[in-house]
């Protein structure tokens, strides 16, 4: 069931007051990337973490079950940003929650941003952390997982992709919310614009343009820039996908679960419809808190069967 407003626009009952409220473009652009940049300086820590260095240019915010005994499963989690702002203080409420929930270690790493720093910088920060998890004598290296939301999905699969190209310790699963995987989408014309809330493709542009340090849809991307793009995508780890039908990322995501699938890796695709992008911040929403619930649950049954 969905409301209409706007006209056209068809949002999920749960959402619609938060669409009426949310501007219908984002914040971030040229002017405002700056300030953007700096908003993450001024979030308060709601929950207790303990952070670590991992590199000279990461470190990661580390979040522990109540209880546990023995090596422990784990996720990297990757925030989202459009790779050019965001931190990993952002999630701390949600990672709590994951770890307490799933009972696992939750590790959220702060990477390098764009376009100060370019693609590999963030990419290398996130593979770095996951490297990290592994020789931790606490972790059970067989049961770590890759997770992220936007700009992290995009990187959490990048750094599944990595691990299998240079053959190096495969994670356990992927979990990839309205993962941004595409520069192309940025480079063709938004058939619904109307509908988008929190990221559309203006946004979109500026970020890839950012990150890549040349225009979206260019020749020549990296498909560890831009997963999307990588002709080949068998034996990478089982996935999770999680949509949303008013994303402008929705394509592209429900398109890289598609090949997964067709390449033979076990893939779980998960489409919110009359959902847009990020709608799962808004926690006092039913259809939020099924989302992340679900997310719980592929995380239990993949490292804690």
């Amino acid at each position: 069931m969905a409301y209409r407003i706007f006209g056209s626009e068809v949002f999920h009952p749960d959402l619609r007051c938060h669409a009426r409220l949310l501007p219908p473009r984002p914040f971030v652009g040229p002017r405002t990337l700056r300030f953007m940049q700096r908003g993450a300086d001024w979030l308060p820590d709601r929950v207790e973490t303990r952070v670590e260095q991992v590199t000279p240019t990461s470190s990661v915010r580390i979040h522990r079950p109540p209880e546990g005994t023995g090596p422990s499963p784990a996720l990297l989690w990757i925030h989202g940003g459009g790779f050019v702002m965001g931190a990993a203080r952002q999630d701390d409420q949600r990672c709590a929650e994951l770890a307490r929930s799933a009972d696992i270690i939750v590790a959220a790493v702060d990477y390098r941003l764009a376009p100060q720093h370019p693609y590999p910088a963030g990419l290398q920060d996130c593979y770095d952390a996951f490297t990290w998890l592994v020789s931790q004598p606490d972790i059970d290296r067989t049961r770590i997982a890759v997770g992220g939301a936007s700009a992290g999905g995009g990187l959490a699969a990048a750094v599944a992709l990595m691990a299998r190209d240079r053959g190096d310790h495969q994670p356990a699963l992927q979990l990839l919310a309205y993962p941004m995987l595409d520069d192309r989408t940025a480079a063709r014309p938004d058939p619904h614009p109307g509908v988008r809330r929190l990221w559309d493709n203006k946004a979109n542009h500026l970020a890839w343009h950012a990150y890549l340090r040349k225009t979206p849809g260019s020749d020549g991307v990296s498909a560890l820039a831009a997963p999307a793009r990588a002709a080949n995508l068998a034996g990478l780890p089982p996935a999770w996908v999680g949509a949303a039908t008013l994303d402008l990322l929705l394509d592209e995501a429900v398109d890289y679960a598609r090949r997964l699938q067709q390449s033979g890796v076990p893939c779980t695709v998960e489409t919110v419809h009359g959902a847009f992008h990020g709608f799962d911040v808004l926690r006092t929403a039913n259809v939020a808190r099924r989302f992340q619930a679900s997310q719980t649950h592929v995380l239990r049954q993949a490292l804690r069967p």
